[in-house]
């Protein structure tokens, strides 16, 4: 059984950016929300599972100046990297397993757009609250998105847990209060749609 990183590196590997069920040219939800919730331009902002996501981008092109990019592929962050060419140094980039890290800091804002659906075991939701805890301190928000009640059961091959933004909130924890909530339908590069739910929290 290939463990999650093999898995990543291999999509990234064999897959071009258009390619991949997730692709959004530009995520506008997303930036939408990190600047509605922290608009202070020197704050601390994750992106959990940034992968190829232009997001990093968008946030750069803001003004947004401390920015960390997470992902267990390697392989997705180089890509990354060589798209932002020089900009790519301005920009903190963590190769890690969420389940498995244990963050050096804290952020203002942690982002997570379509990771946490992925952890289908109550082990790994729970690994992954811990690290959202220890990576964020009371006042923080956190921007984080899934596959919707009625959104994919599947995706890259991976079986995924769907929430609405409540049902979300609440395995999130009381340590986090649902301020505003959000839907998408996201269209894939081959044009079907895809719901997802969008929950703002922030750190009690």
């Amino acid at each position: 059984m290939h463990t999650m990183r093999e898995h990543w590196d291999g999509v990234y590997a064999t897959k071009g950016e258009t390619e991949v069920s997730w692709y959004q040219p530009r995520p506008e939800r997303s930036l939408a929300l990190i600047n509605s919730a922290v608009p202070d331009q020197s704050a601390a902002i994750l992106d959990v599972g940034g992968g190829t996501s232009t997001l990093v981008d968008g946030l750069l092109a803001q003004g947004y100046s401390d920015l960390t990019v997470l992902d267990v592929s390697e392989a997705a962050l180089a890509r990354s990297k060589a798209r932002l060419g020089q900009r790519a140094g301005k920009v903190s980039w963590i190769v890690a397993d969420i389940t498995a890290w244990r963050p050096p800091r804290t952020w203002r804002v942690w982002h997570d757009r379509a990771v946490f659906h992925f952890l289908t075991a109550t082990a790994d939701q729970d690994a992954y609250i811990r690290a959202l805890k220890a990576a964020t301190a009371p006042g923080a928000m956190v921007v984080m998105s899934c596959f919707a009640l009625d959104g994919p059961e599947k995706c890259s091959g991976l079986p995924v847990q769907r929430y609405s933004a409540a049902i979300l909130a609440a395995r999130i924890g009381g340590d986090f209060e649902l301020v505003s909530q959000a839907s998408e339908r996201h269209l894939t590069p081959w044009q079907s749609v895809q719901n997802f739910s969008y929950a703002v929290l922030k750190r009690r």
